[in-house]
């Protein structure tokens, strides 16, 4: 039992951001906010943003400075820097490297900690310092930060981040340890640097499900994640990644991938028609994954399930919040 995490941690939270003037005052109170047995090391790593965002991250600086903060933990450190950079992975990767605390985690400038989420997982290390990843569930919301569904998290399983993404990243700590024995934030993903990071450490170390909700997962239309013009892209990256992670490329992610394809190269009248759309993804899905997988692939059979194919007549943004109706 290491006895670094028996006293009260240090928790250092990485923000990377760019242009987030519109949210990004809301996810810094958000983490200066927290109350509990544990320290905060702070680290905002702009990539020369040219809205307000940095005369933002100054006021909480000499708000901190001249004691017109109440901080409710036993500290908090506030560091941040202004440059530009490589994307978000670059940004992790700075941000990480001058981290100081034993647990490590980001929150994206758009998103939002839920009152007491550090002072749970600071509770959950502390009773468990042999698990080196703690994750939690999360509500998406809004720009206007209103509650518009529910990421769907549970018990974890390492062969079940091959086809569903369980892990929801701005609720979820790590221990540094198992991040530097990992290898750390991959610079050259754009996307899926949070999968291919859980799935590494994952490998190697205990990872639990904690049953908490201690996140707001912003959507809105800059969001990388439901933004039409990445999502092909965005989908590619994790299928490419869990193909070499796990060698299998499940229909679900390929179908996925194919669905993004068809949309943004079929003609306007048959990407808007539901009918014709489904038919060629689903023939895109079909030849696709009998070319990733050499053939059939059995583990593909446990996927084609009612669940999956209720999927079929769901918007991403439905599929992705739980709503209309069960996902």
């Amino acid at each position: 039992m290491s006895e670094s995490l028996l006293a009260p941690v240090t928790i250092s939270i990485v923000t990377p951001s760019y242009n987030q003037g519109e949210f990004i005052a809301q996810t810094i109170e958000s983490v200066l906010s927290q109350a509990g047995e544990f320290s905060i090391d702070y680290l905002i790593v702009d990539g020369g943003s040219t809205d307000a965002s940095l005369e933002i991250i100054k006021h909480y600086e000499r708000l901190l400075l001249d004691g017109g903060w109440r901080i409710q933990c036993r500290g908090i450190t506030y560091r941040w820097l202004s440059e530009r950079d490589q994307g978000q992975s670059d940004a992790l990767a700075k941000g990480f490297r001058l981290a100081r605390g034993e647990i490590l985690s980001w929150l994206n400038s758009d998103d939002l900690y839920l009152p007491q989420a550090l002072s749970r997982v600071a509770g959950a290390f502390r009773d468990a310092p042999e698990t080196a990843l703690w994750y939690g569930a999360a509500h998406y919301c809004d720009s206007a930060g209103k509650v518009i569904g529910r990421y769907r998290t549970e018990a974890f399983a390492l062969d079940k981040l091959a086809y569903a993404n369980i892990i929801c990243q701005p609720s979820t700590f790590f221990r540094r340890d198992a991040f530097e024995a990992a290898g750390g934030v991959n610079r050259s993903l754009h996307y899926a640097m949070d999968y291919d990071l859980w799935i590494r450490i994952a490998s190697r170390f205990d990872c639990r499900h904690l049953p908490e909700t201690l996140s707001l997962y912003r959507l809105h239309e800059a969001s990388k994640t439901v933004r039409p013009e990445t999502l092909y892209e965005n989908s590619e990256e994790a299928l490419r990644l869990t193909l070499d992670h796990f060698g299998w490329a499940p229909l679900t992610r390929v179908y996925n991938s194919c669905n993004f394809f068809c949309r943004s190269r079929l003609p306007g009248p048959l990407a808007r028609n539901n009918f014709a759309l489904l038919a060629a993804t689903l023939v895109c899905s079909v030849l696709r994954s009998l070319w990733l997988n050499r053939g059939l692939c059995r583990k593909d059979l446990a996927l084609l399930n009612r669940e999956n194919f209720r999927k079929l007549r769901k918007s991403r943004l439905d599929i992705m919040t739980g709503s209309g109706g069960s996902a």
